[in-house]
């Protein structure tokens, strides 16, 4: 019977104990994290849940930087970054072979070309390597004419169709399909010399 109101008295404690602490501000936001110090007596962020607390739990995920799939192709590589230029001999398994395959599919256009012109487009791809729906342009070079920015986009597009379909693994295929891709071109090329 003692325990029975030393469980009691104790669970009456902490319920008392957890009512008169201020309620907590959760961020869900991630990596928004609050300011700490060392004195307190929990952790800075929601990274542990307990049955006492009040408010809903939510744990503290570390996403990794760097899970975009951005890419950026020059005409003119430098030679340290040629070796990433060349096209793979087989399916594509790695997100690196298939940013390979895409850095040699790219053509610079010949005709109304621009020396520091810059243009991304962003797309997705199916499962069997073939694109969703046509690239959309997201940036172009401030200050060019639209016939330019109109030349590099077909330049990107058809480079883009001559190399479709690539040929995926079933697990690239699988991981890849309707995730957006982001590539910025930059026509480092000295032109008119």
């Amino acid at each position: 019977m003692w325990r029975g109101i030393l469980v009691f008295l104790l669970l009456a404690i902490s319920t008392v104990a957890a009512a008169d602490e201020r309620p907590r501000q959760i961020n869900p936001i991630p990596f928004a994290h609050e300011p700490c110090s060392v004195l307190d007596y929990r952790p800075c962020t929601p990274s542990y849940c307990s049955p006492l607390e009040p408010g809903p739990c939510i744990p503290e995920i570390d996403y990794p930087y760097g899970q975009n799939l951005q890419l950026t192709i020059e005409s003119m590589p430098s030679e340290t970054d040629r070796a990433k230029y060349q096209k793979p001999d087989h399916d594509l398994d790695t997100i690196g072979d298939l940013f390979a395959a895409l850095r040699t599919c790219w053509s610079p256009p010949s005709d109304n070309a621009r020396a520091g012109m810059q243009m991304s487009v962003r797309f997705s791809f199916n499962k069997a390597g073939g694109l969703i729906g046509p690239p959309r342009l997201t940036y172009a070079t401030a200050g060019v004419p639209a016939d330019t920015r109109t030349t590099y986009l077909n330049a990107i597009n058809a480079s883009l169709k001559a190399c479709l379909p690539l040929k995926f693994t079933s697990d690239l295929g699988g991981a890849l399909a309707g995730r957006p891709i982001a590539i910025r071109y930059v026509d480092n090329r000295e032109l008119g010399k």
